[in-house]
């Protein structure tokens, strides 16, 4: 028995390295269209051997090894032939894919079709391209990311979640569920137009403004997350949305979303243990306890400032405190006749007490690598990736007004803390400028949807 299970592990390491040796001669993939490999006098040597001794080995060997390939080598290996296809499909469908994977830059270009969207790996610095289903990603707007998972808004304001990598998509809950939200219908029965009411708590503020199906998603979203729910092995969607930044939520296979009053004015999010943490504009920090049949609302910090000036993110450290950081920008206008733009000049990392409600100032992120932007606020380790920078932030746009709009320009880019100072991610930049570039970690996670 003893020497069956050192031949298997020596048939795993083998085929292994094999498998890497091949990989880099498959061309970019398309993960929503697994085609069969056929050979040509094109196909390099080593994918020929790698497929043809893959093809003699069980599905759960070749399982095995695909369980210790990256997203982009397992997707791209599960195109070889079918028995690889098959371990491919196995893998995915038990779950047991658990590797680690590093960011990557989400973005469009203008020189492909609409559904085509590109992946930036940062530790490999290569572009793979990936097709998404219906709309066209070009037509949506990016307005979330989070484990592998984008939230976007189509032409008629509605809200999907994606994940670019299996192709899996399906409709949260329609904006009509949202509490300001209220629809306008012709003559027919069909929707025509939204009205949005302009309150928040009991407080109405304004009257109630009317928009076009296509154009109300220009004003109620500010920025979406999905996060795990570990006690249910499903997911819960968290709605930051106008007026003046409220917080809804979902959790997967809801018909509605569900309206967190009565306070407002929220930049950031982060869930833990049932739990969500909101910051709000003035460095509150307010607590919701989704777990009950009746929500919950506590106050964890007041506030830690007086006036709204930097974009704030909450993010939980990887030795699981709360921090807040505090993103400094800049309204940049070239020349008269050229549209102004934002450009970030410095971010402050605080470590959030929550005991004696207040901020201390963190000196740098040590070993560690930060990613803001429209997608969660997460934490990386530059152990775990060498290519990535320590004591640097990776950024793409959130400032609201200006993520959400059609610039030319993007605050995109790597953020040195030690000197202020920002540098490119790739040179030249690949990206067109919308919808606007999103930080994603490619995950190959499924919804659980609910009975």
């Amino acid at each position: 028995m003893e020497m069956l299970i050192r031949a298997r592990k020596m048939s795993i390491w083998c085929l292994y390295r094999l498998v890497l040796r091949a990989l880099p001669k498959i061309f970019a993939f398309s993960p929503s269209l697994l085609k069969t490999f056929h050979r040509d006098e094109h196909v390099h040597p080593s994918l020929i051997e790698a497929a043809i001794v893959g093809s003699e080995l069980p599905v759960d060997i070749l399982v095995d090894i695909f369980a210790l390939l990256e997203i982009p080598d397992l997707v791209r290996a599960g195109s070889v032939c079918s028995s690889w296809n098959a371990a491919y499909t196995s893998l995915c469908s038990l779950g047991m894919y658990r590797w680690p994977q590093a960011p990557c830059l989400f973005y469009t270009s203008e020189s492909d079709a609409d559904s085509v969207a590109c992946l930036y790996s940062l530790t490999e610095k290569r572009v793979y391209k990936v097709t998404l289903p219906e709309p066209p990603i070009r037509n949506r707007y990016l307005i979330g990311s989070s484990y592998g998972w984008l939230v976007t808004a189509d032409e008629m304001s509605e809200l999907h979640m994606v994940n670019p990598i299996t192709g899996e998509q399906f409709a949260l809950p329609s904006v009509t569920t949202i509490e300001q939200v209220k629809p306008i219908y012709d003559d027919a029965g069909a929707i025509q137009e939204y009205e949005l009411s302009q309150y928040y708590g009991e407080e109405e503020f304004s009257t109630p403004q009317v928009y076009a199906l296509d154009k109300l998603r220009d004003t109620l979203y500010v920025k979406a997350f999905v996060f795990s729910e570990t006690s249910s092995g499903s997911w819960i969607v968290v709605l930051l949305h106008n007026p003046i930044a409220q917080l809804s939520f979902a959790k997967v296979g809801d018909c509605s979303w569900t309206w967190l009053p009565p306070n407002a004015y929220y930049h950031d999010c982060v869930y833990t243990d049932g739990l969500l943490f909101a910051v709000t504009s003035i460095g509150g920090i307010d607590a919701f306890d989704l777990t009950g049949p009746t929500i919950s609302r506590k106050v964890i910090m007041d506030r830690s400032k007086d006036f709204i000036f930097e974009q704030l993110y909450l993010v939980q450290a990887p030795c699981g405190d709360l921090l807040q950081v505090w993103r400094t920008q800049d309204v940049v206008r070239p020349a008269e006749d050229e549209e102004i733009f934002v450009e970030t000049r410095k971010i402050m990392l605080y470590n959030v007490n929550v005991k004696e409600k207040k901020l201390v100032e963190v000196n740098g992120l040590q070993d560690h690598v930060l990613f803001l932007g429209l997608s969660q606020s997460f934490f990386q380790s530059a152990h775990e990736y060498p290519q990535l920078k320590t004591n640097h932030v990776y950024l793409t746009d959130d400032d609201t007004g200006f993520a959400l709009w059609k610039s030319r320009h993007r605050d995109v880019g790597v953020f040195n803390l030690e000197n202020n100072s920002m540098e490119e991610i790739v040179s030249p930049r690949l990206w067109c400028s919308w919808p606007a570039p999103i930080w994603i970690t490619p995950n190959l996670s499924k919804v659980k949807l609910r009975e």
